[in-house]
């Protein structure tokens, strides 16, 4: 599954995007968070929370993390905007930490931790967490790498697309939606994808000296 939701993510990286957008609009669409600036490491609000001896494994001092999603906000949606979705796909890693879609076209930003379970914000997917273990974890799901394997920090990037439709994924209580199937559903619909903005988060669970 990494390496579809990886090929997935890939072509979307690289869609020549022939639609209702200008070049000009698409290169207006801009992405930001409070949170963190572009390229600039993720607070420990935003880390995952695994406790392990009586420590987060997932930061560096052992910290717990707020497993909370960052605030984000956008700007200058292109004319014909139907609804957004957002992915945050750990590249370093091949894995997705949260997905959202069907975000309301007049939506112009999500408040830090609008990735909750039961979020009212737009429909989520099951992050990494929950594809692993069995879970139907539908939130947001921070960055935890594995201390010590190199690469050691970690590049989390989040994408916001903006569509000019909604996506209307197949999904029920019993088999809730995936990362799999939402990146599947964006190269299906990439021609209704009027442009995308993105910032990278940075992380690492491995001192730097």
């Amino acid at each position: 599954m990494k390496n579809r939701v990886v090929s997935a993510l890939t072509v979307l990286a690289f869609l020549a995007l022939s639609n209702l957008a200008s070049a000009e609009e698409r290169d207006k669409f801009h992405l930001s968070s409070t949170a963190f600036e572009d390229g600039a490491t993720m607070p420990i609000s935003t880390i995952y929370n695994y406790i392990y001896n009586g420590a987060n494994v997932c930061s560096i001092d052992g910290s717990p993390g707020g497993d909370e999603s960052p605030q984000l906000s956008w700007k200058n949606a292109p004319r014909g905007t139907r609804s957004f979705a957002l992915v945050v796909f750990d590249e370093t890693a091949g894995v997705v930490h949260w997905g959202m879609y069907d975000i309301p076209a007049t939506t112009t930003e999500l408040p830090q931790n609008a990735g909750v379970t039961g979020s009212t914000y737009g429909k989520q997917v099951i992050n990494t967490y929950g594809s692993a273990g069995g879970n139907a974890d539908l939130n947001y799901g921070g960055p935890c790498p594995p201390a010590g394997y190199p690469p050691n920090v970690h590049h989390y990037v989040f994408t916001v697309y903006a569509i000019d439709t909604e996506l209307y994924l197949d999904a029920s209580s019993d088999f809730p939606p995936t990362a799999l199937s939402l990146t599947a559903k964006l190269v299906k619909y990439r021609d209704h994808i009027l442009a995308s903005a993105s910032i990278t988060g940075l992380y690492s669970t491995t001192p730097s000296n």
